[in-house]
């Protein structure tokens, strides 16, 4: 039995568990039920210093009674990945409490399509998974004997590659036991992430970064996965999790077509990092969003 140690507590959010507790109970409690019960949620992977208030206003959507599995699917920043991997692990530590790794959905995973294994120390560096895990723990902390999880890390995909693995995945995303959690910040702007993007019509740096975002989130609203493949394209706009973005679209796209699911997705909060007015400013930006089946 292999375990992945919470390698970025007490940097990116605390290692004490009675401070991570209060803080987000905190950010929770300030959080409305506007768009749940979810069956999938978007939300950032950064400091909860910048993003946990944001962060909460996704998973208060979530309805802990009928979850079972839960599916994290987070970008890989530090290994190129032509598809996706599954952990070694078996157990994933949190200051909170551990959770479990669903061997069986793995197994059914590499059954059906191209999963490759990351090793321990691939999954230790990254980020975009361990970030939700907490928040995963206290949202289900009552349930925490009667769930597991599927952290799946996703590569550099071709839109072809999001539509495969959007039909693998959308059986699972189909069924309202399991909840899937899609791992992204939105633009990285600034010169040490070699993206300036600005039109000055649409106000001060901040305010274009904004628009340009809002852009992106008003297009993933409408589940239509081209239309997001069109606009990245036109604006490069560096939405860290736009491949996991992509399969969810995907998956919904299947469900749509074959069973004719009736879905609708919404962004329920917008945050930056730090608002940016010269081009020698930067600033990271956080949405939360959540999808319900009607």
């Amino acid at each position: 039995m292999t375990s992945r140690r919470a390698t970025h507590s007490g940097s990116w959010y605390s290692d004490s568990s009675r401070d991570l507790n209060r803080q987000l109970d905190h950010w929770l409690s300030l959080a409305e039920l506007l768009h749940g019960p979810a069956r999938a949620i978007i939300a950032p992977h950064a400091g909860y210093q910048y993003c946990g208030a944001c962060s909460a206003f996704a998973y208060r959507q979530i309805s802990p009674v009928v979850v079972q599995r839960i599916f994290i699917l987070g970008p890989s920043h530090h290994v190129r990945l032509s598809g996706c991997a599954l952990s070694t692990a078996t157990k994933y530590r949190t200051p909170l409490y551990d959770l479990t790794v669903n061997t069986q959905i793995y197994s059914e995973l590499e059954s059906c399509g191209p999963f490759e294994r990351m090793n321990i120390r691939v999954d230790e560096d990254e980020h975009s998974i361990e970030m939700h895990l907490p928040f995963v723990a206290k949202v289900m902390e009552q349930y925490k004997d009667s769930f597991t999880i599927v952290p799946v890390l996703v590569g550099s995909l071709n839109p072809d590659k999001e539509a495969m693995y959007g039909r693998i995945f959308s059986k699972y995303l189909a069924d309202p036991q399991n909840l899937f959690i899609i791992s992204s910040d939105f633009c990285h702007w600034g010169q040490r992430f070699r993206y300036t993007f600005y039109d000055p019509s649409w106000g001060d740096i901040y305010q274009s970064i904004q628009t340009l975002d809002r852009t992106a989130m008003d297009t993933i609203e409408t589940l239509n996965p081209s239309a997001f493949t069109d606009y990245l394209k036109k604006y490069s706009n560096t939405i860290c999790g736009r491949h996991p973005i992509g399969i969810l679209l995907q998956a919904v796209n299947y469900l749509q077509r074959m069973v004719n699911t009736k879905t609708s997705l919404k962004f329920l909060k917008y945050a930056q990092s730090s608002k940016c007015l010269n081009m020698s400013d930067s600033s990271v930006s956080y949405a939360a969003a959540a999808l319900i089946f009607e």
